[in-house]
Formats: C-alpha cells, sequence, structure tokens
C-alpha cells in the first residue's frame, strides 16, 4: 500500500469526526444543564427543611420538575453519546474497509441512520427539558406576574 493510498484513506475516515465535534458540543451543553439542575435541586432541597408548610408545596412541586428534567437531560445525553459512539464504530468501519477491502456500505448506511435518529431523539428531549423548565419557573413566579 502507497503512502498517497494511505492518506486517502484516513481523510474519509476522519471526514465524521467533524460531526463527533458538534454533537460534543450539545454533550457539553447537555452536561451543564444537569449540573444547573442538580445545583438547584440542592439549594430547593435546603429551602424546603426550612421554609414554612404553606412554601413547602411549592417547592415540592419545584423538586418534582426538577427530577423530572434530571431524568429526561441524561436520556438526552446517553442518546447524544451513543450517537458519538456510533459515528466511532462508522470511522472504524470506514477505515477498515478500504485497508482490507471489505464491502461494509450496507452496515455503515445503517450505523449512520441510527446515529442520527439518536441525534435526534437527543435534541427533543432537549426541547422537553426547555419546556419543563419554564414550567418551574412559572411555579416560581409570584402570583402577580402569572397573569401577564
Amino acid at each position: 500500500m502507497l503512502l498517497h493510498d494511505i492518506i486517502g484513506i484516513l481523510q474519509l475516515s476522519l471526514a465524521p469526526v467533524i460531526m463527533i465535534s458538534g454533537i460534543g458540543l450539545i454533550i457539553l451543553s447537555l452536561t451543564n444543564r444537569f449540573g444547573r439542575i442538580v445545583d438547584r435541586t440542592r439549594q430547593l432541597s435546603v429551602e424546603y427543611r426550612c421554609s414554612a408548610v404553606i412554601d413547602q408545596a411549592r417547592i415540592l412541586e419545584e423538586l418534582k420538575i426538577l427530577s423530572l428534567r434530571a431524568k429526561v437531560i441524561k436520556g438526552s445525553n446517553l442518546l447524544a453519546v451513543f450517537s458519538v459512539l456510533l459515528v466511532s464504530f462508522i470511522i472504524i468501519g470506514l477505515f477498515g474497509s478500504a485497508v482490507y477491502h471489505f464491502d461494509v456500505s450496507y452496515l455503515l448506511i445503517i450505523l449512520f441512520i441510527a446515529s442520527i435518529i439518536s441525534l435526534i431523539l437527543s435534541l427533543f428531549l432537549l426541547i422537553y427539558d426547555l419546556d419543563l423548565s419554564l414550567k418551574a419557573l412559572w411555579i416560581e413566579l409570584p402570583k402577580e406576574l402569572k397573569k401577564n
């Protein structure tokens, strides 16, 4: 195998790395959102123990939403990581098929479609989390502001 052939193979195999980089930024965003949920949950847990019974109902309602948000973000993050793993297998498949001349085109197509579906599902869960975060915000607002 010539150096020219190896360079072409590497270029072909490394093209999906751009996709990994983009999904990595989504994973970073999801991780940051998860951290904020954990911080807010800890803060509200302390407030719950120190507050009056009237405030405890509101705090408990918000804590339930935060618990659901944590599960949603966890699922979104897992799907995004799964998408990156599938793209990594695509890179291995591209490199291996180019070097050893295996025909794995159908497998690579399936892996690519699965990766994109996983990414789409992750983004839908992110949208759901945004909706839940607004729901928690409305609980936090005073009644006078909710009328607007």
